[in-house]
């Protein structure tokens, strides 16, 4: 791989630490970062295992999304409710066997009406059976590296074998957050679901907090006897979006409350410096084997540093790492990634870059007419 230093930056930044005091006297466990740097802000029992009720929909929910992002499924395809979907006990909105929705309209119904009966009608659709989704489920658990998660459904109803954590509620909730498309259904309010008889279904947000704290787009209610009230939360103001996560508390008014206390003393504490956009350029790369010979490399994402309002300033090192790039290459192909550094060197944050466009693999006349070109100082051309 090959390393060069791009860049020279001043800019301010602080230490991010946990607020001694309890933002969170109701809830068992809880947990609150900002999305785009992964840092967390506060927490309390983050570690510890419990029930998450339908926030277990926040797993269930990335699997679809990954598999629209994938091609595999699309927002427009027919889902046929079976009976064991139909049968689904706890929330619900009220499908019948043999009905027909769009995924569009079930993942609606999961998302903002938490119902039991559309997301196994959306485990059956996406893994085949409940069963192979919810080993779906738990395979994704394992690749983000959530040792302390199981799950036995794709619901949350309450089951001896189903856990989580705040900590890996949260990463679990930071993956969905990739998939932005999910926020105009987790944002919604208040809609209505057309039945095939012609009826509508009233769906109201499980998470009033879309409605009465300003910012508020998602993400998952939950409530279970086992789970107490829990529920996932993020809310976006200007560049900084912070996602909470709150475990086990007496009454749907407390977790809100509680949930309330962390956004309240992120939003006034902390601000997110964006050092640079992802659509910034960052310089050309060679390409071997390929009809071009360079192309240009840019950020997957912004280079954000998240600190609190009263920082001091310090200079910041980038070092661009790029990889031997052999053709054919597809665009957003990620070919290196982008150093962040203090001012003492250490490496603090790693941000992929990626080529936006394709390049193909040169022909053998291709070659050969460059290697002539070398040779005869370009005549052939």
């Amino acid at each position: 791989m090959k390393k060069l230093v791009v860049l020279v930056f001043l800019f301010l930044v602080g230490t991010i630490g946990v607020k001694a005091e309890d933002l969170t006297p109701n809830a068992e466990s809880a947990i609150l970062l900002e999305v785009s740097t992964g840092k967390v802000i506060y927490e309390k029992n983050a570690n510890q295992k419990l029930a998450p009720a339908s926030m277990t929909k926040v797993m269930s929910m990335l699997l679809i999304m990954e598999a629209i992002d994938n091609g595999k499924l699309s927002f427009e395809d027919d889902v046929v409710i079976s009976d064991n979907a139909s049968s689904m006990g706890g929330s619900q909105i009220f499908l019948q066997t043999g009905e027909k929705y769009k995924v569009r309209e079930l993942l609606k119904g999961i998302a903002i009406a938490s119902g039991n009966d559309a997301v196994v009608a959306m485990a059956e659709k996406v893994g085949g059976s409940v069963s192979s989704f919810v080993d779906l489920m738990n395979q994704k658990a394992k690749s983000l590296g959530l040792t302390n998660t199981h799950f036995d459904n794709p619901h949350g109803l309450e089951s001896e074998n189903h856990y989580t954590t705040a900590k890996d509620m949260s990463i679990m909730a930071l993956e969905l957050l990739k998939h932005e498309k999910i926020l105009e259904f987790t944002s919604i309010y208040e809609d209505y679901l057309k039945k095939p008889d012609g009826s509508s279904v009233w769906l109201v947000n499980t998470n009033r907090l879309v409605r009465f704290y300003e910012g508020v787009d998602g993400l998952k209610t939950g409530f279970t006897n086992q789970a107490g009230y829990c529920i996932t939360t993020t809310a976006k103001r200007g560049d900084l979006r912070l996602l909470s996560v709150v475990m086990k508390a007496e009454t749907s008014d407390l977790r809100s409350k509680d949930t309330v206390s962390m956004l309240n003393y992120g939003f006034n504490t902390y601000k997110l410096d964006v050092l640079l956009k992802k659509e910034e350029e960052l310089g050309e790369v060679k390409i071997e084997k390929g009809k071009k010979t360079k192309t240009k490399v840019y950020l997957e994402q912004d280079v954000t540093i998240l600190s609190k309002i009263s920082d001091n300033a310090e200079v910041f090192d980038y070092n661009l790492v790029v990889e031997d790039i052999e053709a054919p290459i597809k665009e957003n192909t990620k070919v290196g990634y982008l150093e962040v550094m203090d001012k003492e060197g250490h490496i603090i944050k790693e941000v992929d870059v990626v080529v936006n466009e394709e390049v193909e693999k040169a022909s053998f006349l291709d070659l050969w007419t460059r290697v002539l070109q070398v040779f005869t100082g370009g005549i052939f051309r």
